[in-house]
């Protein structure tokens, strides 16, 4: 039995599970999941004094699977207490251990709680995209209140959330929105904003870093001409350059990103050549999904050859750009196993690149595709929560539900469960690549009106995109 092999028996025995069970409640004395403050002990960043008994005996539970990971993944001790000794990680990685103790080992892998909840924290907005899956401008009149945003805020931190990136709409231009980045960042959570970038001047990049954000993603949607005519503004690409460069001044960690559609297919190499340029550290190709304001130009989605291509062409040009060329199109993974070259293959996810080495395949396999009720969920500005920000499905309503029932919820919410599992899904469910890509379920549920349906935009679903060309002429 190898080291990996090892390390699975381990986690998976039942008294293993059951201990680590034990020891993922919230903490009340040490003020954060008793995960968390055991792995605080286990790196050195805490002092046995500064924790409570229960903490203690966690931390001491928590050795022998830290250990037996460290050596499955050829990592040693030391190395893995230096990775995490920062905050994040560590919080990640609680999630990791409580995703173990309740879901076990899964391909893919589910997390004992969302790596990331993206957040529309008001449909006010101040430009008007023709692809808006929020259909902003507006703001609801029932969104969340500040009071009720910060009780939002608890519920994901005990829940063991790793990322808040704040959406919209425009969440600039909401008028609490530092006070809310600021709670959250005071709770241990990375704090990522997610703008149109035309309202960031200076100052407002400057408020932003004093708040706690680590993360901006920025929209450019082609040159200046095709930007402006798909997002409704004149002058509105301007602005969004000269926020990218503020952000940068701030040392921000900034992702561009480009939702590709027929309008601004041929500018993809024009906008990655800017990102080198302002030097920025992601470019993030973002899956066009017909829904909200998109619904209205679902004839502009490329074509599944055009997406292959497209993913081809960003998978190489990895190897000679200064940045990250990412996608948020779960087949890029598996764009990536077919493209790649033994002596300098990695996977790239939604969230980073990783270079696997001999890895590569089972790693893959369990960070999976799409993330949506896995990896992430999404929330609407007044509470409803979502698998993600483009499938508008509501599961729930954070205002209605205590810490415990979001729990219960991300453990047994019945469509997350559907989600989870990839051998449900029609046509791909019979994919060799399913548990690395599994399709977008988003575009599925928008599509189709079932998010178990084959995701229309794989080449290796064309008889799928065939039939609604079909439709769509008649």
């Amino acid at each position: 039995m190898d080291k990996i092999s090892l390390f699975m028996h381990l986690v998976e025995n039942p008294a293993t599970k059951k201990t680590l069970q034990a020891f993922t409640s919230y903490c009340e004395k040490c003020g954060k999941s008793r995960l968390e403050s055991a792995l605080e002990l286990f790196v050195g960043v805490k002092s046995p004094s500064e924790a409570c008994w229960k903490c203690r005996l966690a931390e001491k539970a928590l050795e022998p699977v830290l250990e037996s990971g460290a050596r499955a993944f050829n990592v040693t001790l030391e190395e893995l207490k230096e990775k995490f000794k920062d905050s994040y990680w560590r919080k990640g990685l609680a999630s990791v251990i409580k995703g173990l103790a309740y879901f076990g080992v899964r391909k893919p892998f589910v997390p004992g709680a969302p790596f990331q909840v993206v957040w529309d924290v008001t449909y006010a907005c101040n430009l008007r995209c023709k692809h808006c899956y929020a259909t902003a401008g507006k703001p609801l009149p029932d969104e969340l209140t500040t009071e009720e945003a910060m009780d939002a805020i608890d519920k994901l931190n005990r829940l063991g959330v790793t990322i808040i990136s704040f959406s919209g709409g425009e969440p600039l231009v909401r008028k609490d929105i530092y006070e809310l980045m600021s709670y959250a960042h005071e709770k241990g959570i990375y704090v990522a904003v997610a703008t149109n970038g035309t309202l960031i001047s200076e100052e407002v990049a400057r408020k932003m870093k004093e708040a706690g954000v680590g993360y901006v993603q920025i929209s450019i949607d082609g040159t200046k001409e095709t930007h402006e005519s798909f997002r409704g503004i004149k002058g509105c690409y301007d602005r969004a350059v000269e926020g990218i460069k503020n952000c940068a001044k701030q040392n921000f960690f900034v992702n561009v990103s480009m939702t590709v559609t027929k309008y601004n297919y041929h500018d993809v190499d024009a906008v990655v050549s800017l990102c080198e340029e302002l030097g920025v550290d992601w470019f993030m190709h973002y899956n066009f999904i017909p829904t909200g304001r998109g619904r209205e130009i679902v004839d502009r989605d490329i074509t599944p050859q055009q997406r292959e291509d497209l993913l081809v062409k960003l998978y190489m040009k990895n190897f000679e750009s200064k940045i990250s060329l990412l996608s948020t199109a779960p087949q890029f993974a598996r764009v990536a196993l077919q493209c790649a070259k033994a002596e300098k293959s990695f996977i790239p996810t939604h969230f980073y690149n990783i270079s696997a080495g001999e890895r590569l395949k089972d790693l893959a396999e369990f960070i999976g595709g799409c993330g949506a009720g896995r990896f992430y969920m999404s929330m609407r500005a007044n509470g409803d929560i979502q698998p993600c920000v483009f499938f508008p499905l509501k599961l729930g309503n954070i205002r209605e539900m205590s810490a415990k029932d979001l729990e219960d919820f991300w453990r047994n919410n019945r469509v997350f469960e559907e989600l989870r599992n990839k051998d449900l899904i029609e046509g791909c469910g019979r994919c060799e690549y399913r548990y690395y890509c599994g399709g977008c379920r988003a575009r599925a549920y928008n599509y189709f009106g079932d998010y178990l349906k084959p995701d229309p935009g794989c080449i290796r679903n064309i008889k799928y995109w065939e039939s609604i060309q079909k439709t769509a002429a008649h």
